[in-house]
């Protein structure tokens, strides 16, 4: 039985991953946690063999996380499972030490294919990822990334913010983005600290000339 544990800020989408999981008749969810610092601590009371981990979160990004998690856990494997395929980021999880990649619109069969691989010490990745890496080898250009957003906000951030110009309340946003208010109230502070945002219609001045 391969024991993980899923690492994801987005509730909806970590309850998804836990209950797709527990379908697998060979892979049981141990734990999950809502940012890398937990998916960190919860190692030292859930024993895992894979940790399932998104990149972009709140506490401790993904590639931080993965970092530690190899350093304190040497047994315990990380796959990324993310939205983001830049180069950029591939990079620098493959450096931190994750075995496997994944983009999110990857199926039940390819993450489950993906866990048995990473316990095996074994790698897999994602095929937008595989084309990057291997036009990074031979030296063609990779295919266009998705711009990066400015002042190093995340997709969420400023999806957040783009619904704070819309006139959304917390309450609203946290329904339209089906996540819990106290998430909402974190990336909103974080992408507050990074625009140096004092108030909400400083906040919407920002979506605004940044075309949030």
């Amino acid at each position: 039985m391969i024991r993980v544990v899923v690492a994801d800020d987005q509730q909806a989408v970590r309850e998804g991953l836990v209950a797709l999981l527990g379908l697998l008749d060979d892979i049981t969810v141990v734990a999950s946690a809502a940012n890398g610092r937990e998916a960190v601590e919860t190692l030292a009371t859930h024993p895992a063999d894979v940790v399932l981990m998104d990149l972009r979160m709140p506490e401790l990004d993904g590639v931080a996380a993965t970092r530690l998690i190899r350093r304190d856990h040497p047994g315990t494997a990380v796959v990324v499972l993310t939205t983001y395929a830049d180069d950029t980021s591939i990079a620098d999880a493959l450096r931190a030490g994750a075995r496997g990649y994944l983009t999110k619109d990857a199926g039940r069969a390819e993450i489950a294919a993906a866990l048995r691989s990473a316990a095996a010490g074994q790698a897999t990745f994602t095929a937008a990822v595989s084309d990057r890496l291997v036009a990074a080898l031979d030296g063609r250009p990779a295919p266009r990334a998705k711009a990066e957003l400015p002042d190093g906000l995340t997709a969420r951030e400023a999806e957040v913010l783009g619904l704070i110009a819309r006139g959304l309340t917390n309450t609203e946003i946290a329904a339209e983005l089906f996540i819990g208010e106290a998430t909402v109230k974190t990336h909103i502070n974080n992408a507050f600290a990074k625009i140096g945002a004092r108030h909400r219609a400083e906040a919407v001045r920002y979506a605004l000339s940044h075309r949030l």
